[in-house]
């Protein structure tokens, strides 16, 4: 049986409500044998460096965040973990599609 697909964007800074949501949706969704596929956008991607998603991504969640986001807000990218990858938008569109459930946090 193929693996659940669930795709999750997030787009708050750090202290939001919302990234505790994701912290905890992904954490569930890994640790039922899901494929996570989180994307920061926007002020989402100043969370890039919280150590709780780097965790996540060492469990297996795949890691996107927006190049241009990060760019927008000032946000440095040297020195990115290697579980991280920065993209642009045509990936959250392939996730959209390709996930079999999508949910977003803004």
């Amino acid at each position: 049986m193929e693996k659940r697909k669930l795709g999750i964007l997030l787009s708050t800074p750090p202290g939001h409500p919302h990234v505790e949501t994701v912290l905890s949706l992904s954490e569930a969704a890994t640790r039922k044998g899901a494929d996570v596929y989180l994307y920061l956008i926007d002020e989402g991607v100043k969370n890039l460096r919280d150590a709780r998603m780097l965790a996540l991504a060492g469990q297996g969640m795949k890691y996107f965040v927006c190049a241009y986001g990060c760019q927008q807000h000032g946000v440095p990218t040297e020195s990115l973990d290697p579980r991280i990858t920065l993209c642009g938008l045509v990936i959250l569109s392939n996730m959209v599609e390709g996930c079999d459930q999508f949910v977003s946090f803004n």
